[in-house]
């Protein structure tokens, strides 16, 4: 029994939603006054993304809506959910949706600072954001907000942070009025992090990523470093964009590190299963889950949940430095184990 990190991937990340379907108006934030009828699983489909699993759990009252790339010009059409990277996982808690005092916390304030945002990465970035506009979306930042103009940050229907960023040159798609959100990817999911040394080694050495990219910003007091499993796809610092290195990809983990907090002992960010809830994982595919948590023991790592705790025995949480938890998935494409 043995495991290869290099066959892993960053499977998904996982948000908790008020309304994944169309039931009326949007009411709640950021939609106050919207008579915009759209739930959670048809705003990220507008995105350009299709649900590709829907698990029902009645008798624990939620649903899991798995929605990916799935475009013949994808990342992995066709591919079962388990053998991707770049899947959001949106969970939908019974009854929620006739809650009026259930409010989702994106993660961006406290309490309930952690988690910051999924990122998609697109063709035409002027033109991707006119669309979202010209539906009704709402924007946290528009691209002509601030002084970067090659970022967007969008608005799901519970105020989750959706970065936009371009495949291509900002300046050379200016004047293109078309977008294909076939050509989309789920580039990245963000979470701060306290101690960056402590979280780069256990993303590197115990979850066995290879760090793609660094991004220093001593200016504003802020680094980000992106993580990923890059399979045969080699790294590089540069790509054909020439302002989003790695715009292509899908799966990748980036990590906010602001200075100073890992000196403060008192300093903690929030994992979003405490309440305020919001975020929940992100997940790992790997080649056999009986050998790689067999590996994660050895590595002496902290348990959320074993793989023999419980009723489910086909997954396990592990628990970064920050307490946010990761979850551990059978690849069902390299060994069957479980029929979803």
């Amino acid at each position: 029994m043995s495991t290869d990190t290099s066959k892993y991937k960053f499977n998904h990340s996982m948000l908790r939603v008020k309304d994944p379907k169309e039931s009326g108006p949007l009411t709640s934030l950021p939609y106050p006054n919207s008579q915009l009828t759209i739930g959670t699983v048809k705003f990220y489909e507008f995105f350009g993304l299709k649900q590709i699993n829907k698990l029902d759990f009645p008798e624990n009252k939620f649903t899991l809506y798995f929605l990916a790339y799935d475009s013949p010009n994808s990342a992995s059409p066709n591919a079962h959910w388990t053998d991707r990277q770049g899947v959001i996982e949106l969970t939908h808690n019974h009854g929620s949706e006739n809650d009026p005092s259930f409010k989702i916390a994106n993660g961006n304030s406290e309490p309930g600072k952690g988690f910051g945002h999924l990122c998609v990465s697109v063709d035409n970035i002027q033109a991707a954001c006119q669309r979202l506009e010209d539906a009704g979306y709402k924007f946290q930042k528009k691209l002509t907000d601030g002084r970067m103009k090659s970022i967007a940050f969008a608005l799901d229907p519970d105020g989750y942070w959706v970065e936009i960023i371009g495949q291509n040159v900002a300046d050379k798609t200016e004047g293109v009025k078309e977008t294909d959100p076939g050509a989309y990817r789920m580039n990245h999911t963000m979470i701060r992090v306290k101690d960056h040394t402590a979280s780069l080694n256990f993303y590197q050495e115990v979850m066995g990523m290879t760090l793609t990219r660094t991004s220093e910003n001593s200016s504003a007091s802020f680094n980000l470093y992106f993580l990923g499993y890059p399979g045969d796809k080699p790294v590089s610092e540069s790509s054909q964009n020439g302002t989003n290195p790695g715009a292509e990809r899908e799966g990748l983990l980036e990590l906010t590190w602001n200075y100073g907090t890992e000196k403060d002992a008192d300093f903690k960010y929030h994992d979003g299963n405490a309440e305020p809830q919001g975020f929940g994982h992100i997940a790992i595919a790997v080649d056999d889950i009986d050998a790689a948590c067999k590996r994660f023991e050895e590595k002496g790592v902290n348990w959320k949940k074993r793989l023999t705790d419980g009723r489910m025995k086909n997954v396990a949480f592990v628990l970064d430095p920050d307490g946010y938890w990761i979850e551990v998935v059978q690849n069902e494409k390299l060994k069957r184990s479980s029929n979803w």
